[in-house]
């Protein structure tokens, strides 16, 4: 299609004209499906690419800025859409073991647990790169840190007596600890 007539038809689209609505849609049709296939998808998964495009583009039909460039917007959001489902196919495995496909199936979803694992691991990886760059502070950092972190917390009048530091030094001490803690870890790039 000429791009003048697709603005054109946009512009009758959008005053309401059913005709040059499905004008559109038999017009540039042709284009969301090669770009769907371009993308290997399966026929069920290209349907579904096809069907969201034009929902999309009847949903912004009214703010499409220039209307002569509707088959442009229509290809890369088949693009943007088919690449949504392939990262999404990317989750499942097909699977024909019995002891799988009979399991009871838990409350969480697959993707809550794939998401609690991801999370999981990730703290777990904040938390290694915590203790390696504490474990890299000076003695006096390290030694008033861990003292502090107790439980219940101890009075200052006792880490003074315990570290032989004056009450008065303990909390700007600890705050340039802290301080140099975070600076390490930004360095790192873990925070």
């Amino acid at each position: 299609m000429d791009r003048s007539d697709v603005g054109a038809l946009v512009q009758s689209a959008i005053d309401g004209d059913a005709a040059a609505w499905k004008a559109l849609v038999e017009g540039l049709s042709p284009l969301v499906w090669s770009v769907a296939r371009a993308h290997r998808l399966s026929d069920a998964d290209a349907h579904e690419v096809y069907q969201t495009v034009w929902f999309r583009f009847a949903q912004h039909l009214g703010r499409i800025r220039e209307p002569q460039k509707a088959g442009s917007w229509l290809a890369s959001t088949a693009r943007h859409e088919s690449l949504k489902v392939i990262k999404s196919l990317r989750r499942l495995t097909p699977t024909d073991d019995p002891q799988l496909l009979d399991r009871v199936s838990e409350d969480r979803t697959p993707e809550q647990s794939l998401l609690d694992s991801e999370e999981a691991a990730a703290e777990s990886e904040r938390i290694r790169h915590l203790w390696q760059e504490f474990e890299e502070l000076g003695d006096r950092c390290r030694q008033l840190l861990r003292v502090l972190m107790a439980s219940p917390p101890p009075s200052y009048q006792e880490v003074s007596a315990a570290l032989g530091i004056a009450v008065g030094c303990i909390g700007p001490l600890r705050q340039r600890c802290l301080r140099r803690l975070r600076a390490r870890l930004e360095a790192r790039g873990a925070v």
